[in-house]
């Protein structure tokens, strides 16, 4: 008979750069980047550059560059505003889009008025978020990334609710397939974005697509 070894023991990188990072790590550097945009350090494009490649890194290593040249902060602190946050349009007209860093749970509010929201060069952090999505009397547009993936776990009363995992229709603005079944494969790295609340005598859209008509 073979001899049977008494027990396994994994092969440990010699490097402690090549580990996998976690994402307590990840929310460790997050919270480096946080205090040093708060204390001037990082303007607000090198702080939403380094976010995003925060929470895209694999590895300890990937993670080290971004802070090495940056004081490291207090442990106490995962206060760097990714955790929550809300927009709100009240009798207004509200667009955000651009760069900008969402949080990790965002409450989306609009009350007889529209607010039209852009993700897809926003910085998200993590790789699941959740949009709380409140249109009472009023107009909510989201564009969401294209090849984020979608749960909605909302409602609506007397309202127009659309929430899509495809682009409009299943196309983008050029007319080609964008949705899921385009190539067949899923990506395994997209963001998961669970849609929660409800439309209420209003509207609610949430999409992807350059052609979105609802824009």
């Amino acid at each position: 008979m073979t001899a049977q070894p008494a027990y396994f023991e994994p092969r440990r990188p010699a490097d402690p750069a090549r580990q996998r990072a976690s994402d307590a790590d990840r929310d460790r550097v997050a919270a480096i980047l946080g205090e040093a945009l708060a204390t001037g350090r990082l303007t607000s494009i090198e702080h939403a550059d380094r976010l995003e490649a925060a929470y895209s890194a694999v590895t300890l290593g990937d993670l080290l560059p971004l802070v090495e040249d940056l004081p490291d902060v207090e442990a106490a602190a995962p206060g760097t505003g990714t955790e929550r946050q809300q927009v709100a349009a009240v009798f207004s007209k509200i667009v955000r889009r651009g760069r900008w860093v969402v949080g990790r749970r965002t409450r989306l509010r609009s009350l007889f008025g529209a607010l039209i929201v852009d993700l897809t060069d926003a910085v998200l952090p993590g790789r699941e978020i959740t949009l709380d999505l409140d249109a009472t009397f009023g107009k909510l547009i989201v564009r969401i990334p294209r090849n984020a993936r979608v749960i909605d776990e909302g409602g609506a009363l007397f309202s127009k609710r659309h929430v899509s995992d495809d682009g409009p229709w299943g196309y983008d603005a050029g007319g080609t397939a964008n949705g899921p079944a385009a190539d067949g494969v899923a990506d395994p790295g997209a963001p998961l974005i669970r849609i929660t609340g409800n439309a209420r005598f209003g509207k609610i859209v949430v999409a992807k697509g350059e052609g979105f008509p609802y824009w």
